[in-house]
């Protein structure tokens, strides 16, 4: 497909909003939209974003879908976000926020771009080490490691879900829970719906 890494090339897409609670620069899915609609009309692409609802264990899931369709053929890349409550906000604005948090990873996917540290947009980004959410996850997982004999303990169903969060977050990979964890059947199967 090289239309699609004509486009991955090309696309700019900086870090253009503040988050002013966690003082860190991001992009949103609008913003990666705009970027990539001239790219679009340039190579003769045409992108499709949509979303349906997946049930995992007992947790209500929302998965995005892009689809990149040009001369060569089609690309299509999943994100998904956990539908939750949250105070204040309508279940349809619950959805909402899911769905533009879902459509961003897949379009990151789908034009590969780097949320990560690494990420040259990041470096101005002051990572916030004291969010209590991230150190709560990450204590709970390490209360599962065991260095000593080295073998890999189950992890519950909460202490998973946790962990899904993280990884979502891209504060822990699926990789590192592979590795220190004994993941039952249910959670194999969740771990490929990221």
């Amino acid at each position: 497909m090289k239309k699609l890494l004509e486009i991955q090339a090309e696309l700019k897409c900086p870090k253009g909003s503040l988050n002013k609670f966690g003082n860190y620069k991001y992009r949103s899915a609008e913003q990666i939209l705009e970027s990539v609609k001239p790219l679009l009309a340039k190579h003769g692409a045409t992108l499709i974003l949509s979303d349906s609802i997946e049930q995992v264990g007992n947790k209500l899931f929302l998965k995005a879908t892009a689809t990149l369709k040009c001369e060569g053929g089609i690309a299509e890349v999943l994100g998904w976000a956990e539908l939750g409550e949250h105070k204040g906000m309508s279940s349809e604005q619950c959805t909402g926020t899911a769905s533009s948090y879902a459509r961003k990873y897949a379009l990151n996917g789908l034009f590969l771009i780097d949320e990560t540290e690494s990420d040259p947009d990041s470096k101005d980004n002051t990572k916030n080490t004291n969010n209590p959410d991230s150190i709560s996850i990450k204590k709970e997982i390490e209360k599962y490691k065991n260095p000593e004999k080295n073998e890999k303990k189950p992890i519950s169903s909460e202490h998973f879900q946790k962990a899904i969060v993280a990884i979502q977050k891209r504060d822990y990979s699926v990789e590192e829970l592979k590795a220190r964890f004994e993941l039952n059947e249910l959670q194999e199967k969740a771990l490929l719906l990221l």
